[in-house]
């Protein structure tokens, strides 16, 4: 870096010069601190026959016409060469001014303002050969950039002003090709068009009609050019990012314990830094702002949060806020994913990737978690932070919590060890251990259903490379009576597909065969307890929170036969005791749902029918009322629904044929 300021330092001692130079760059890698703190302060020191270089720095970002340059040029000009002004930022330590003041100063001037009484020195005014004149952003200006560079070129040409331009020649580039994209797309179709060139099939029309706007409207050629003429030497800024990153880490020395950490793990930011494929340092101060808040957060609430733990939040901070903030990948990625846990399922699975999400959620962990080990690698509450900007004080300890009573306090289940990371990960040492826990834990029925059935698959597959002393059979016999144990407390299953292609091994399917059949035996046991309980939940809302059971109904029960899973005559206490406008209406709303969910409502149909014997055995020989008026319509609407379905309940003609044989 060094031997890059020593080269500027050379164009600007030089004699004479008729060209500028340019310092070429990434958005965000320092170019602009690169000048401020290493650049302009050596000029500024230095002396050329007897006089002391002034520099004149300009951001050209959003100027929208050549004349905003000449503005920017007078303003710092002419304020430069106050002396009232130039005293009171020397005693204020100041070295640029504020963009509201020079706005302030350049008005004061305009209506004749003066700083006791003092003219311009015209021959300060006039005088170029200590002046060193910066252009910066030159991709990010509003005005094209020939018309800039043309501009620029009479200074250097003609008055003969030391002249650095910055700028991100890589995104000029672009700009240069996608501008008015749309237009020159129109004109080299015309144009194609009037040569008769469309209709030709000798080439592809996207490739026909790029390379008539790269002939026609070929700014990057007219950029050449005028770049050969006016720039004598373009410097390739490469930053040595370990000073950087110290430079950076000195806004954090107020907050010892921080600065402390994170000068401790300079290595790991700047590793992290680098795997992130930019050299945008903009991001990363970001990035490390937002770390401080969660350090500090963590330390207050969580104090003994070991240091593991803190290193692998750095790592997260830093990758979540480049994979967002750089433009890598849109923002729901890491979206849907709940927890640790199920981003380490994600990771172990071996089958075939299910979709793009997965695939890049391994090569985001395979960059950023190099030879990096660490049991809790995804923190929700840093995903929502960095993509929303809000702090979730909920996600936090939730987090938190799960971290405290797991990885941090090595209390982590043998099972979910295996469930969350690959198996060969767990050293020999601690695998019969992990292996006695687990069988414990399958005999106490306290996994979860289906983690059971994704055990035994890691088992069998032990069993075959004698791995552990056990056959297949005792195994088998053990996870079948854990699984009962198990279904006791666990909740019905409906991803089943899903959660066994997270198993991380190849597992046997005849092995597997017995273990599965058993699984959605008890699964299916689950399915209908579920069910029960949703039907008791409703329906129990019948008739003294008819609002209740209108939402609950409507939002979760159209579509399932949840009839089938309570008692018909309970059903027709409920309803009868209901009022005649409620009557009316679940009888409309029973009608709509067949005709919509005809198919899906199917299994009930039998409670249906036995609803409507219950009803039609209450009306025999009642006197007329609008109730009994409304409960025989209920009961006509029944038969209106059954008939969408009498064909489910007639016997076919072999079980016909058999009964009448019985008989």
């Amino acid at each position: 870096m060094e031997d890059l300021v020593e080269s500027i330092l050379d164009y600007v001692r030089s004699d004479y010069t008729d060209y500028a130079i340019m310092i070429n760059g990434e958005w965000g890698s320092g170019k602009t601190h690169f000048w401020n703190h290493k650049i302009k302060r050596k000029i500024e020191s230095m002396q050329l026959n007897g006089k002391r270089f002034t520099t004149i720095y300009m951001s050209l970002y959003g100027i929208s016409n050549l004349e905003e340059i000449s503005k920017k040029i007078f303003i710092e000009t002419t304020q430069l060469m106050d002396k009232n002004l130039r005293k009171f930022m020397n005693a204020n330590e100041q070295s640029t001014i504020p963009e509201y003041a020079k706005t302030g100063i350049d008005m004061a001037n305009f209506f004749g303002v003066t700083q006791n009484g003092d003219k311009i020195d015209y021959a300060e005014f006039f005088s170029t050969d200590d002046k060193v004149l910066c252009f910066d952003d030159l991709e990010r200006a509003n005005v094209d950039v020939i018309d800039i560079l043309g501009y620029i070129n009479n200074f250097v040409e003609h008055d003969h002003i030391k002249t650095i331009i910055i700028c991100n020649e890589k995104e000029l580039s672009t700009k240069l090709k996608s501008s008015n994209l749309e237009m020159k797309t129109f004109i080299a179709t015309y144009l194609l068009d009037k040569q008769n060139e469309l209709n030709k099939n000798d080439k592809p029309m996207v490739e026909k009609i790029q390379k008539k706007i790269e002939t026609v409207f070929d700014k990057a050629n007219d950029y050449e050019r005028i770049k050969e003429k006016l720039i004598g030497e373009t410097f390739e800024y490469a930053p040595k990012f370990d000073y950087i990153i110290n430079g950076i880490l000195m806004r954090y020395e107020n907050n010892p314990d921080l600065i402390r950490f994170l000068r401790e793990n300079t290595r790991l930011i700047i590793s992290t830094f680098e795997r992130s494929g930019t050299r945008n340092l903009r991001i990363l101060k970001h990035a490390l702002n937002d770390f401080k808040k969660i350090y500090e957060m963590v330390n207050k609430n969580y104090p003994n949060t070991s240091n593991r733990v803190m290193q692998t939040m750095l790592i997260f901070t830093i990758a979540i806020s480049f994979e967002i903030k750089a433009g890598k990948v849109t923002k729901d990625k890491f979206i849907n994913i709940k927890d640790n846990e199920e981003y380490k399922s994600i990771l172990v699975s071996s089958r075939i990737l299910m979709d793009n999400r997965q695939f890049y959620i391994k090569e985001f962990d395979n960059n950023y978690y190099y030879n990096f080990k660490s049991e809790y690698r995804f923190f929700k509450f840093i995903e929502y932070y960095v993509r929303t900007r809000i702090f979730d004080m909920r996600l936090f300890k939730e987090n938190m919590e799960t971290i405290r009573n797991t990885v941090d306090t090595e209390n982590l289940p043998g099972y979910k060890r295996l469930l969350t990371e690959e198996y060969w990960k767990i050293s020999d040492d601690e695998f019969d251990k992990v292996i006695e826990n687990i069988i414990e834990d399958v005999k106490q029925g306290n996994l979860k259903l289906i983690d059971n059935v994704k055990i035994f698959a890691y088992f069998s597959y032990f069993v075959k490379k004698k791995l552990i002393d056990y056959d297949l059979k005792t195994i088998k016999s053990v996870f079948f009576n854990g699984m009962n144990l198990a279904s006791l407390k666990s909740e019905y299953c409906d991803n089943v597909e899903e959660e066994l292609s997270k198993i991380a091994i190849d597992e046997d399917a005849e092995d597997m065969e017995d273990i599965l059949k058993h699984f959605n035996m008890l699964n299916s046991q689950l399915h209908d307890k579920m069910y029960k309980e949703k039907a008791e939940e409703v329906f129990k809302c019948i008739p003294m929170k008819m609002e209740l059971f209108y939402e609950k109904f409507d939002k979760e029960c159209m579509n399932i036969p949840i009839f089938k899973y309570y008692d018909p005559y309970q059903i027709f206490q409920r309803i009868s005791c209901a009022s005649n406008e409620d009557i009316v209406l679940i009888k409309e709303k029973l009608a709509n749902r067949a005709d919509k969910y005809t198919k899906e409502i199917e299994p009930e149909m039998k409670n249906i029918k036995q609803l409507k014997q219950v009803m039609d055995d209450y009306l025999k020989g009642k006197d007329p009322s609008i109730k009994i008026v409304m409960l025989k319509e209920f009961s006509n609407n029944l038969g209106y629904i059954l008939d969408k379905y009498k064909t489910s309940f007639l016997p076919r003609k072999e079980e016909k044929v058999e009964e009448e044989v019985e008989e």
